[in-house]
């Protein structure tokens, strides 16, 4: 009967060794970091958008190429949930952008270009964010590893 009774609950600020420590807040740099990239991806759905259905569409009308910016959606919760797995993927998938508004900045004409120029600075900063994001929380992890005493059962 014993067995079968749950163990006791430590407090919950205090960690125990199946459950971690309240969270704590990230440092101004993780935060700023985390809307930086936020904030140019938000860019980045917004000027796909406008750019291939109002500001300089391939055709007049709107393009189907305006579905490009459905990829750039996705990450959208990942990061305002901060999964260090979305900061990693989105740094890589941003390339692809950038390739884009390389090309069209040097093949379109205004204010096609222009449009791409903006695209490129957007996914460098992108890009940045999402490098510097997961830089930082590394960092954090390993002086809070570091600091944190060794527990009586990773002694045994």
């Amino acid at each position: 009967m014993a067995a079968m009774m749950p163990a006791p609950m430590a407090a919950p600020s205090l960690p125990t060794p199946g459950r971690p420590a309240a969270p704590v807040l990230p440092s101004l740099a993780v935060r700023r970091t985390r809307w930086l990239a936020v904030g140019s991806l938000l860019g980045l759905i917004v000027l796909c958008l406008a750019w291939e259905l109002v500001l300089a569409p391939i055709r007049p009308g709107g393009s189907w190429l305006a579905l490009k910016a459905l990829p750039l959606c996705l990450p959208l919760a990942g990061l305002l949930k901060h999964r260090m797995y979305t900061y990693r993927w989105v740094s890589l998938l941003v390339w692809l952008y950038f390739t884009e508004g390389v090309v069209r900045a040097w093949s379109d004409r205004p204010p096609g270009n222009w449009l791409a120029m903006i695209e490129v600075v957007l996914c460098l900063a992108l890009f940045v964010a999402c490098a510097l994001h997961v830089r930082l929380r590394l960092r954090s992890a390993r002086h809070e590893a570091a600091a944190t005493p060794p527990t009586a059962a990773a002694g045994r």
